[in-house]
């Protein structure tokens, strides 16, 4: 929260932006998702150490799509990654480990990414 009389940087949402900002949280869901299983792998299911490798060169390069970002506000950007984050994962889960969301899951997940699309897009005073 910026202090009384003070604002936040801001950037004008076009399409490229908007697409853009989209891309790079799939990219860094796919990121931390998919580091984030290698290492579950080595130590939860005893795997090669190989995999903790791999896995934390894949969350140092999720990390730095969030440079990438033209959101200026971390937490803002952290918060509204957060909502592409649990939608990743049921799809993650589907996908890799054959979870079955249930009507909750879904429902919860798009509440989630409908609510961060409107902190993402709301219009701000510059």
């Amino acid at each position: 929260i910026a202090p009384v009389g003070e604002s936040t940087p801001t950037m004008k949402w076009t399409a490229a932006n908007i697409a853009r900002s989209i891309g790079l949280f799939v990219l860094a869901g796919v990121g931390e998702i998919g580091g984030s299983y290698l290492v579950w792998k080595t130590f939860k299911l005893k795997q090669h150490w190989a995999y903790a490798a791999l896995g934390v060169a894949v969350l140092f390069a999720y990390a730095m799509t969030f440079i990438g970002q033209p959101m200026d506000d971390f937490g803002r950007l952290l918060a509204v990654y957060g909502g592409f984050f649990i939608a990743m994962s049921y799809v993650f889960g589907y996908v890799v480990d054959g979870f079955k969301p249930d009507v909750g899951d879904v429902v919860g997940a798009s509440v989630a990414l409908a609510g961060v699309l409107i902190i993402m897009l709301y219009p701000r005073a510059t």
